[in-house]
This record gives structure tokens, sequence and C-alpha cells, in this order.
């Protein structure tokens, strides 16, 4: 089989759950090479908790999370570690080093993970901040940044070792509409150019609808999901929750 036919995630029977509460119930998805892929849904309905899942933070109670065929569930020791550094996170907050200027936050991965002299982990750091327009801020520490350029340099952070997916939490949560506008451009250049696979945590209906190729939409009574799709069919879909969640609608459905 051609290895690019092959889906680049593919999560089959998913049980995830926090003590004895299960969070998501037997879930399956698969995820294209190249997609913007976006995971929705209400408060509580297991995005986050999902999230996590997939970039090996937690192990399921069930199920298996395929990356490139192979089960990051089952893989331990250096097939495990292998398999992460086919990722890359952006989180929430960005989480950057806020004694560290945005040129050393993304120096240190390369610094961690590998044997480049300090020359090329520079040059590597600096063509990603480039990615993302902020090379004329290296020298900057996040706390002299604006939220949106901080989210920005999270994202050249999780660029920095050459991930095949990146996985942002928010991305456009808490920017003004111009700003989380400008987010949603540079995730499409960002895809486009690169060809790598974004998977991406929002309710932000916007951007959902500007960016998603694909998504699915949590829902948390059923602890599965509620529906899959591009963000027209979700609009237009057949079961009413899913519809008013798009519509901004309250109601039970």
């Amino acid at each position: 089989m051609d290895r690019d036919s092959i889906p680049i995630i593919e999560v089959d029977g998913l049980t995830v759950a926090y003590d004895e509460e299960t969070i998501l119930d037997n879930i399956s998805f698969t995820v294209g090479r190249g997609e913007v892929f976006v995971i929705l849904g209400g408060s509580g309905c297991g995005k986050s908790t999902l999230l996590k899942h997939l970039i090996g933070l937690y192990r399921p109670v069930a199920g298996s999370i395929l990356i490139n065929g192979e089960d990051m569930v089952a893989a331990a020791g250096a097939t495990r570690q292998a398999m992460l550094r086919k990722i890359g996170v952006m989180y929430q907050h960005g989480a950057l080093f806020g004694s560290l200027t945005l040129l050393e936050n993304l120096c240190l991965p390369l610094e961690e993970f590998t044997d480049l002299p300090e020359t090329a982990r520079n040059l590597i750091a600096t063509m990603n901040l480039s990615l993302v327009g902020l090379a004329d801020y290296h020298q900057r520490y996040p706390a002299e940044i604006s939220g949106g350029m901080r989210k920005r340099a999270a994202i050249a952070r999780a660029m920095v070792l050459g991930p095949q997916i990146l996985f942002l939490d928010e991305p456009s949560a808490g920017l003004d509409p111009v700003t989380s506008a400008e987010m949603d451009e540079l995730i499409l250049r960002l895809a486009g150019s690169l060809g790598m696979t974004f998977i991406i945590v929002s309710h932000e209906l916007p951007s959902i609808c500007a960016i998603a190729d694909r998504a699915i939409m949590l829902d948390k009574e059923s602890k599965g999901i509620a529906a899959s799709g591009t963000p027209q069919e979700l609009a237009h879909s057949s079961i009413p929750r899913v519809r008013q969640f798009f519509a901004r609608q309250a109601g039970n459905g």
C-alpha cells in the first residue's frame, strides 16, 4: 500500500477516563496527510482530554492511536520517543519560558534533541520565527510582545524540530477579531507551504469555518462524536444540537 494513502493518524475505539469517570467512550476517526483537522464541541465535552491523549501525555483506557500506521499507545522506549518527535504542540497560552528570549525559546528543543552547533541552532530558530512573522523580535522576551505574537512564537517553537503533525490548542482564543483572522491566515499559509498536518482544538466558529478541511464535534452527553465532516456539512447537519452549535443557538435539540 502506498504510504501516502495511509491516514497520518488513525484513532480506533478510544476510551479515556479520569479516575472512574469516562470522558470519551469508544471513539474512532482518521486524519489525512496535509489536512487541517479541527476538534470542536461545547465546554466539558473532552476536547482538551482528547488532545492530551493524541500527543501522548496520557494513555487511554482502551483503543489505539496510530501515527503513520504505528500504535503510539503500545509503543515504548526509543520507538515511542521517535513517534513523539513527529509531532509539535502549541499550548493554549503559549507556554513560552518567560526568562528566555524568543530565539532562546526556539533554540532550547534544538539544544535538547539535536547535536547541531550553536550557529545552526540559531539559524533554524531564526528561520522559524521568520515563518510566523517574528524575525525582528528574536531578542524580545515573551512579556514584551502581544498575546497574538506569543501564540505565533509558540507555533514557531512547535515547528522547530520539523514535525509532520502540529497540534494547536485554541490558537484563536483570547484574540481580537483582526488578530484572530491573521492567525487563521498564518495556519493556512503554513499548511499550504510546508505540507504539515494540523490538528486544532477550537470553539471559535469563524476560525473553524475559515481553516478546517474537516472537523469532528464531540458531545458531552454521549461521550462520543456527535458529527464529522466539513464545516459546511456540520452547519447543515441533520442533528439539531450540531446545527445549533454552528448557529450559536440555545436549546436542547
